[in-house]
């Protein structure tokens, strides 16, 4: 029988076949017809469908704010991951679950999630809180009296979060995290240039010029989209400077979340913090200059893991390896 640990993000979705390690990589997004609910793709190849999908298709990711927004299609989308991963003939014996939640989590969004993961075939499904998974995929020691801090910034949610003995003892979730640069792109380049660009553009423009931080000299690239006025086709120019001036409310929103946690954390946890420092995860911490910008926000030394895109799974895999060790971990 196979253990799971499942990541289920809001922009991409990872699982961790025990013995086997992360298998499943993918954007969290479903391609189906609209009037027969047929799926036509998931993953990669339906994030490739975005914005480009004739009437009679929809592609869209069923996750929103870090939590299910979409029972049913989460229900598709992990089925078919989990038929990928494990042969028919095991799935007769169904895995035991378990799956990473933001630490902010509601009740009913709870239920939601282990609803859909029981409908996907699960057995038992067990939950972890995200900062609790990010700390022990960096390899900090979770299950020990001295504390440490994370600073997970996904798709749909920056979960931070102060951990000993194996709990969390200060926590901020805010749903302020990749997909809202995103969408403030798209806004700044249809405010500013009467352009509409899809959100796929919007992430290369983030990934290419975006930044947290002023790191010397300022680039531009162009941008393609469909021009408001005309409706045609048309090309302009964005520049890096203009990005990141976009982009510091949400950034400023993650920085205060962070002070925020560091005011709640015990006088003597906070001293481990100031020796430690913090620790960066999630895919949010690949914008340039944001370990920069938190660091002068704070004045703690901040590390970013070596592959922050799969540090909440590894700890989650982590914790299937060492459950004994881990238990205490667990979210009830």
């Amino acid at each position: 029988m196979a253990d799971i640990a499942i990541d289920l993000g809001t922009a991409n979705t990872l699982i961790h076949v025990r013995g086997e390690g992360i298998v499943v990589n993918e954007p969290s997004v479903v391609a189906m017809e609209r009037t027969t609910g047929k799926v036509l793709a998931v993953g990669l190849e339906a994030k490739r469908m975005l914005g480009r999908t004739p009437d009679h298709v929809v592609a869209l990711s069923p996750m929103r704010g870090g939590v299910i927004a979409d029972v049913d299609r989460v229900d598709l989308m992990l089925r078919h991951f989990l038929q990928r991963v494990l042969p028919r003939r095991r799935l007769q014996v169904k895995p035991r679950v378990l799956i990473t939640i933001p630490s902010g989590i509601t009740e009913m969004e709870r239920r939601a999630v282990r609803e859909g993961v029981i409908a996907a075939g699960a057995r038992q499904v067990h939950m972890l809180s995200e900062p609790i998974a990010s700390a022990i995929g960096a390899g900090l020691p979770v299950t020990t009296p001295k504390g440490c801090m994370v600073v997970n910034i996904g798709g749909g949610t920056t979960e931070i979060g102060v951990v000993a003995l194996s709990g969390l003892v200060a926590n901020i979730s805010i749903r302020v995290a990749g997909q809202d640069l995103d969408d403030l792109i798209v806004s700044f380049i249809r405010r500013t240039h009467n352009l509409l660009v899809g959100d796929s553009t919007a992430e290369v423009v983030k990934i290419g010029i975006g930044s947290a931080y002023p790191n010397g000299a300022e680039h531009e690239m162009p941008v393609k989209g469909r021009d408001l006025v005309s409706g045609f086709p048309k090309t302009v120019y964005v520049n890096s400077l203009e990005i990141r001036d976009c982009l510091r409310e949400p950034l400023q929103a993650i920085t205060t979340g962070v002070r925020q946690a560091l005011e709640i954390t015990p006088p003597e946890l906070a001293s481990d913090i100031v020796d430690e420092g913090i620790v960066m995860t999630g895919g949010g911490v690949q914008l340039k200059g944001m370990g920069t910008l938190l660091a002068e926000e704070t004045r703690l030394p901040v590390r970013i893991d070596e592959d922050p895109l799969t540090t909440v799974v590894r700890g989650a895999g982590s914790v299937l390896d060492a459950w004994n060790h881990y238990r205490d971990t667990l979210t009830h």
